[in-house]
């Protein structure tokens, strides 16, 4: 092995001494380069080899290249590139190769040796990279088309574009997005000669050249394609999606007619198509000559194409009356109405629209929670109480175990400052399983505080602590606390510490936050600081190390702390802490110990 690595570093030998011969590198910086070779080099050639170190190596390369390249611009020497940089890329590609040949199931391998051939080597190099990747991930439709588009754009190469795509289909002949692409590629195609065969028309040259023909120039290999793909995959969602990508040719309106009317014709049992014919009616143009020109006239001319919309939609849900088609229909007036317009006009239209639409809508019972919640909230967000209550009154005689519409409805009434909110959340408990309820208990609690008394508001966390059990009481928990310090400052907040000291679970927040009470009181008091760690240290003393640390630093720190107890609070927390929490510990202590912390 070591002869190997000898003669790979007399190898290197000519490019270093041109970069030093050239003043790029000096003598010492040489001999460095030297020695981290011979380490990469070892360790790539030993018995037992690790992905880490081709992929140290590569890097270590790919570094000094760019070094390289630097200091020729600094310098502005670009002489010697090809005893140079063309070695070290060559001796990285042949890691690279070697790297794939073992772990050739690596992609971001093979994904990385391409994204360095793109940058550095030949696009001859790359195309050979491409096939070796290929060769072995054909199962990845993603790559194919990488390494057609690099074909495409980079190599201008259609042709060799084009039978990497028939490649692929032979091994996907079911993928969606390969069609896809295929299509679009064949469309870019069409589009490039159009453009050459202009230039040569403009400078008078007459080209004899078979692809000029009128078949290609319309597109015709992309309709190809267009029809075998729509007779292999169904549905109307795939349709739609060549019908965008031929939308962005200008030259393709006769493929675009007919894939129009196709989609119309084959997927009519299908919501997405009609959602797509009625938004289409927002990008035609009015057939008057004259463009409205004046701010009203220009919302009046939305309003109408709106009304077109709306008008296929009405359409669409008398012949396929289904839930997947009202909620396009629904998110289409949304979308509207959240839309941002100076017209009070259009402003008007748009929410009269959208709460018919609802109406119908929720009297056929075709529309989710989701979309009650959605609505509900854009329209309380827009200020419109009364028809977000609407909305929020529907979803909970719908949904009556739901939280969330409660949650909502609610919201909307205490905007609304209605006079019924106690009696409202007291409803709402009748229905909502108390496993979802704790949202409910914070905002009953939340509008007590800034609409009722404190005795009422005291009145509402007791309640809900009768109610919610478990993890979901620990926020509640907090949430009392913090209402007591806010409300009655410390003495209320420790009276509530001690009713609940003892009702389990707690978080260790609960116990800090009492800690840092304590501390903002003027006659600070330790033996309560002391009294609030022992127990959150007896709840969680046995995996929490920054308890233990912070306890200690307080004992150090604090005017009446007690620098002693140190010692005995250290061995209690090693005899507690368990795992990694205790080397944790151990670590945060040595780094206190060294004045690190």
């Amino acid at each position: 092995m070591a002869e190997i690595i000898q003669e790979r570093i007399e190898d290197r030998l000519p490019e270093l001494e041109q970069l030093e011969r050239i003043g790029l590198f000096s003598h010492a910086e040489i001999k460095a380069i030297i020695k981290k070779a011979s380490d990469l080099e070892y360790k790539i050639q030993r018995r037992t080899l690790f992905k880490e170190d081709f992929i140290n190596y590569v890097q270590y390369e790919i570094n000094l290249l760019e070094l390289i390249q630097r200091r020729r611009t600094r310098i502005g020497y670009s002489f010697k590139k090809d005893e140079i940089e063309n070695s070290i890329v060559h001796r990285v590609q042949g890691v690279f190769q070697r790297a794939s040949a073992k772990w050739k199931d690596d992609v971001q391998l093979w994904l990385s040796y391409v994204a360095f051939c793109k940058k550095w080597a030949t696009k001859t190099q790359l195309s050979k990279v491409f096939s070796a990747m290929l060769a072995i991930h054909s199962n990845k439709p993603a790559l194919w088309i990488m390494a057609a588009k690099w074909e495409m754009e980079d190599r201008l190469s259609s042709e060799s574009a084009r039978q990497l795509f028939l490649r692929a289909l032979r091994f996907h002949p079911e993928c969606p997005k390969l069609y896809k692409e295929y299509f679009r590629m064949e469309l870019m195609h069409a589009e490039k000669l159009r453009k050459e065969k202009e230039e040569f028309e403009k400078a008078s040259m007459d080209v004899e050249n078979p692809d000029y023909s009128e078949e290609i120039l319309k597109g015709e290999l992309a309709w190809i394609i267009y029809k075998n793909s729509v007779s292999i995959i169904k549905g109307a969602e795939f349709h739609v999606s060549l019908l965008s990508i031929a939308q962005l040719f200008d030259f393709a309106k006769d493929l675009q007619k007919e894939i129009y009317d196709d989609l119309q014709a084959l997927h009519t049992d299908d919501p997405l198509t009609w959602d797509y014919v009625a938004r289409r009616e927002l990008e035609i143009e009015s057939q008057t000559e004259e463009q409205p020109t004046t701010k009203q006239a220009k919302a009046v001319e939305v309003g109408r194409k709106e009304e077109r919309c709306c008008a296929v939609y009405e359409e669409a849900v008398k012949t396929l009356p289904t839930e997947a088609m009202w909620k396009c229909y629904i998110t289409f007036c949304l979308e509207r109405f959240t839309k941002k317009s100076n017209s009070g006009f259009l402003r008007g239209k748009r929410l009269e629209r959208t709460m018919t639409v609802f109406r119908k809508a929720h009297e056929l019972k075709l529309l989710s929670e989701c979309q009650y919640k959605q609505l509900s909230v854009s329209l309380l967000c827009h200020n419109f109480l009364r028809e977000a209550l609407e909305v929020a009154v529907a979803g909970t005689e719908l949904f009556r175990d739901s939280g969330t519409m409660w949650q909502l409805k609610l919201q909307v009434l205490i905007e609304s400052k209605s006079p019924d909110i106690a009696m409202l959340f007291e409803e709402a408990f009748v229905h909502v399983k108390p496993q979802v309820c704790l949202p409910l208990w914070i905002s009953w609690a939340e509008w007590s505080e800034g609409a009722k008394s404190q005795e009422d508001t005291e009145a509402v966390f007791k309640k809900a602590l009768l109610a919610v059990i478990g993890a979901d009481s620990v926020t509640l928990k907090n949430k009392y606390l913090d209402w007591a310090y806010r409300s009655g400052g410390y003495k209320k907040a420790r009276a509530v510490f001690k009713s609940l000291q003892e009702s389990r679970p707690f978080s260790v927040d609960f116990f800090r936050k009492m800690i840092q009470f304590e501390k903002e009181q003027e006659s600070c008091n330790m033996a309560n600081i002391r009294e609030y760690y022992e127990r959150a240290l007896r709840e969680f003393g046995s995996a929490d190390s920054d308890l233990w640390m912070d306890y200690m630093k307080e004992e150090l720190n604090h005017p009446l702390g007690r620098p002693e107890n140190c010692g005995q609070i250290y061995w209690r927390a090693m005899k507690m802490l368990q795992g990694e929490s205790a080397e944790a510990f151990v670590a945060k202590h040595a780094m206190h110990q060294t004045g690190h912390l």
